[in-house]
């Protein structure tokens, strides 16, 4: 290490990622099956500009009082917690994330977190345009928007809201903006959208785009019926009909999305096929919803309240305990789709996917 650096504040950062490197991943974040969680999605709000039908309960949702959702100071606090321990990658979900007054300070005081490598955003575009330039430079490092049609009716009847030119504005001014992939998420259903996944793959010819395609997946509320469920098979021949050079991109471990290329494309495509090829084994994400309960599956019901208990003066060290128990109990896979859907959860608009 002393033939790297010629003074004490030029070798701090080498030796720090060196211990990083040779010391054990936090136990606390460390199941029963050896599966490291270093990848926290935080909700930041219940509330949406949008009303999507696999998200959100046709009567709506009853919105949790304002003064039991976790404020900045506490969210910020967990936040903290959890890097120190080695989470490296927060994810700021919603609701709508972006329509929460206080987002920038959010995004700006994660930054300056010691071992936070990535900061990343799950929006659906509507206010994205707007607060671009304040995202990038508050710290945003990805950005994943939420579009499930290319065609502005059918986007209506999807969302039960207009916006589709919005969110395509937002979409191209991510991309002049240099993000690069600029990640779009489809939910894929029967009878609604399966006739675009061809549309969707030809944006990404010229355009430095990963559209990734995600099986429907039940949740209460959002009435999942199996047989609107496009499974990634069907998927993936339909587009190899049109495509049979489409080729495998390789990916990391812990990547949720199987990733492919049509090859001469500027961009990528990939599949999200939590219900017919869950990927359970290599799960290492754990989720803070808005009102700050910990839930270490999406699927799961089962979920603790840090938010009680930062309320009720828990120290650092207890908070660690309560986490580490949580992550403990954690399952080894999903229960599967079928009973899934039998299942309590909460609408996906409550949890930040």
């Amino acid at each position: 290490l002393s033939s790297c650096a010629t003074g004490t504040d030029d070798l701090q950062p080498l030796l720090t990622n060196f211990l990083k490197d040779v010391l054990p991943f936090s136990a606390f974040l460390t199941d029963s099956f050896e599966r490291r969680h270093n990848y926290l999605r935080i909700s930041l709000t219940e509330k949406c500009n949008l009303r999507c039908q696999y998200c959100m309960p046709q009567e709506g949702v009853t919105l949790t009082p304002r003064s039991h959702l976790l404020t900045a100071e506490e969210l910020l606090m967990l936040a903290r917690l959890f890097v120190r321990e080695g989470v490296n990658k927060i994810r700021l979900t919603g609701g709508e994330p972006l329509i929460r007054p206080d987002v920038l300070h959010i995004i700006a005081e994660l930054r300056k977190l010691e071992g936070l490598k990535t900061i990343a955003v799950t929006t659906n575009g509507m206010n994205l345009t707007r607060l671009l330039p304040s995202l990038k430079k508050a710290g945003v490092d990805l950005l994943n928007i939420s579009l499930d049609t290319l065609v502005p009716a059918k986007f209506e009847l999807i969302t039960r809201r207009k916006g589709f030119h919005k969110v395509m504005e937002g979409i191209e001014k991510a991309i002049e903006m240099g993000y690069n992939p600029v990640k779009v998420n489809c939910v894929v259903m029967r009878g609604l959208n399966e006739d675009e996944v061809i549309d969707f793959v030809s944006l990404t010819e010229r355009k430095p785009l990963d559209v990734r395609f995600i099986e429907y997946m039940p949740f209460d509320g959002n009435r999942w019926n199996f047989k609107m469920m496009v499974s990634y098979q069907e998927m993936l021949d339909c587009l190899k009909q049109k495509w049979p050079n489409l080729e495998p991109v390789p990916g990391e471990e812990t990547d949720t999305a199987k990733g492919f290329r049509v090859p001469g494309f500027r961009g990528q495509l990939g599949f999200i096929t939590s219900m017919s090829e869950h990927f359970c084994g290599s799960c290492n994400r754990l989720r803070i919803t808005a009102d700050g309960n910990l839930k270490v599956c999406l699927f799961g019901n089962s979920e603790v309240s840090l938010r009680d208990f930062l309320r009720s003066g828990a120290t650092e060290e207890e908070l660690l305990h309560i986490i580490g128990a949580a992550v403990g109990r954690k399952k080894k896979q999903h229960a599967g789709m079928f009973n899934i859907s039998q299942m309590k959860n909460r609408p996906m608009i409550l949890i930040g996917g």
